[in-house]
């Protein structure tokens, strides 16, 4: 997000909050020079916070692929 110092000013604390939220840095245009405001510390995201979601990827009822024997096929 970019934004000039006037919007900066206007909504400050909504550009703060949505820093913390998302963890994307924010850039302020100030007299030609570029200022960022980022979060010090990285979000604490899981791993599974991060994936993201392919709704349409199973194409079949899941409780079919949780009941599959595949004894067969493993090989210590």
């Amino acid at each position: 997000m970019r934004l000039t110092a006037s919007k900066l000013r206007e909504n400050i604390y909504k550009v703060l909050d949505t820093v913390l939220e998302t963890g994307k840095p924010v850039e302020i245009e100030r007299r030609g020079k570029t200022l960022r405001i980022v979060a010090a510390e990285p979000l604490a995201k899981s791993k599974l916070d991060l994936l993201v979601k392919h709704p349409k990827a199973l194409r079949c009822d899941p409780e079919e692929v949780v009941h599959l024997d595949w004894s067969s096929e493993w090989r210590p």
